[in-house]
């Protein structure tokens, strides 16, 4: 059996069961980012009947204090799922997750096709190509035995903790404030967990969606009118428990909230 195929499986074994993922062996295991990235490619085709259709991108280790939380010092991407897309409010089942945990993000929605023929992108082509902006919680996926040994490559090909993602009402392109200016609030029953501004994501989430165009460009893909895009964390990743209530306050662009049940 062809060793990606294989290590996808696995991969997705792991995932439709809830059973933590330890290290793939050795022969299974991605190499590099490369080789990870073609893993996540067939697990995405293997879970489309779980997920549903692909929606968009995570990007996940665009802020200083993700990239030092998880120790690897640039962006990497993963998928978004039709199912697991809701609107603010939602409650969540914590059975459904390995360890679930929340992050305060800024997500976009895509007015315009990006095909790898236009590459390279830049931060300012990205701005004219955004439809609206929306307040944000991903939802992630602790889903490992041990993530801080199990290596970027193979948490590359498990979509890098992604597991969904809460939104909030759109604001419109035009009528968005400067993302620079955006705080990202993390609260958590009523307490403060986190704090972060638009301005952590790599400078500005505009940075973030042209290394997604290039990164996809390089491979041959591209971006699509409609998509979903999460930008990345402006705060360190959040665990929750049964009962707790997370909410985003993102000022100028609104609130979101999750409940996990």
């Amino acid at each position: 059996m062809d060793n990606i195929l294989a290590a996808a499986r696995t991969i997705a074994a792991a995932r439709r069961s809830r059973t933590p993922l330890d290290s793939l062996p050795a022969e299974l295991a991605p190499q590099d980012e490369a080789e990870g990235y073609r893993i996540q490619r067939a697990v995405h085709d293997l879970l489309l009947r779980q997920v549903g259709a692909m929606v968009g991108y995570k990007i996940g280790c665009t802020s200083a204090v993700m990239q030092q939380y998880l120790d690897i010092p640039h962006p990497c991407a993963g998928g978004v799922f039709a199912k697991g897309v809701h609107d603010s409010g939602v409650s969540l089942r914590a059975a459904d997750f390995v360890r679930v945990g929340v992050e305060c993000e800024i997500a976009v929605k895509l007015a315009r096709d990006m095909p790898p023929s236009e590459a390279p992108f830049t931060a300012e082509w990205m701005a004219e190509a955004i439809e609206a902006y929306y307040p944000a919680i991903e939802i992630v996926d602790d889903r490992y035995v041990e993530w801080r040994t199990i290596g970027a490559p193979t948490l590359v090909a498990d979509d890098f903790f992604a597991a969904g993602c809460v939104l909030g009402e759109p604001v419109a392109r035009t009528q968005a404030p400067d993302l620079l200016a955006v705080t990202g609030r993390a609260v958590i029953n009523g307490e403060e967990a986190g704090q972060g501004t638009g301005a952590d994501v790599l400078g500005h989430p505009h940075h973030a969606l042209a290394w997604l165009a290039n990164h996809l460009a390089a491979e041959g893909k591209g971006l699509y009118a409609g998509q979903i895009v999460l930008t990345g964390s402006l705060v360190r990743t959040v665990w929750l428990k049964a009962g707790d209530r997370a909410t985003m306050e993102l000022a100028g662009l609104g609130n979101v909230s999750v409940t996990l049940t």
